[in-house]
């Protein structure tokens, strides 16, 4: 995985409980055991992103909140398909839309026996998988790698990355799971505690938007533009900018130009009901 992560923290343990269902229904469905495991860095086999790859978004909602991409060589999309449909393996083969839905659907499935799994820890967690047009549009806050098979050349690799919603939740959640029980006494102050959590978020990645203003237009203005046209926003020149975090206000500020690149020097930060 991208960040430093020791085998038994709630990160690995996600990544680890897909690899293994993922396992168990490729089993189910071969007749056959496949080993599926976590590797520790990504493959030197594995092609950067590019043309002919398969992604799927997963909606993580319930006792877990957040998003999970995978991304699937060509190669890997064929063979899982392969098995999933019971066709004999041929590398050689097309890739089609077919066996995009075969792939969709066996992780889907695969989703399901993870729901299991994971409800005795963070209850009932619903996954939502479908197939994306390609990388997602958020940052991956943390990457794991899985590889189905034991033999390097014919071994079935993905990528997964997770959002920073889904890594603060999975976080969050081993805090929440550490405390006394509710009859017991407390141990730790609740400012102190508060501390805690927030310590194991400071690395988490955030992306943050600046809003240098907005503008309602009609469908047929939006269709009528066309490369040269200007839309005047609602904000005049010299007033500051908006620095929104998950579509939230946070602060305003100024553009300047660094080396080249434009930057933003922020002159009031908002209070916890907002500038």
């Amino acid at each position: 995985m991208t960040e430093a992560a020791a085998p038994d923290t709630e990160l690995a343990r996600h990544i680890q409980v897909w690899a293994e269902s993922l396992s168990e229904v490729l089993g189910q469905i071969s007749g056959s055991p496949l080993a599926c495991v976590v590797l520790p860095e990504a493959p030197s086999d594995l092609a950067a992103p590019g043309a002919g790859e398969f992604w799927i978004v997963c909606a993580c909602t319930g006792g877990l909140r957040g998003e999970m991409s995978l991304r699937l060589p060509p190669a890997s999309t064929l063979g899982l398909a392969q098995i999933f449909t019971s066709e004999p393996a041929a590398p050689e083969a097309e890739t089609t839309d077919d066996h995009r839905e075969a792939v969709v659907e066996l992780f889907r499935q695969t989703a399901g026996l993870i729901a299991t799994s994971v409800k005795a820890r963070w209850g009932e967690v619903q996954f939502r998988l479908d197939a994306a047009p390609g990388a997602p549009s958020w940052p991956s806050s943390s990457t794991a790698w899985i590889r189905a098979g034991e033999d390097p050349a014919t071994a079935l690799l993905m990528e997964i990355h997770l959002s920073a919603a889904l890594v603060a939740a999975l976080r969050t959640e081993k805090t929440d799971a550490a405390k006394p029980a509710a009859s017991a006494p407390a141990q730790v102050p609740s400012s102190q505690e508060n501390k805690v959590k927030l310590d194991l978020l400071m690395d988490v990645e955030l992306a943050v938007t600046l809003r240098f203003g907005s503008r309602r237009l009609l469908l047929r203005e939006i269709l009528d533009l066309n490369p040269g046209a200007v839309v005047e926003l609602d904000r005049q020149v010299d007033e500051p900018v908006d620095v929104l975090l998950d579509g939230r206000l946070v602060a305003r500020g100024e553009v300047v130009v660094m080396d080249g690149n434009y930057g933003l020097r922020v002159t009031e930060v908002a209070s916890p009901t907002g500038i």
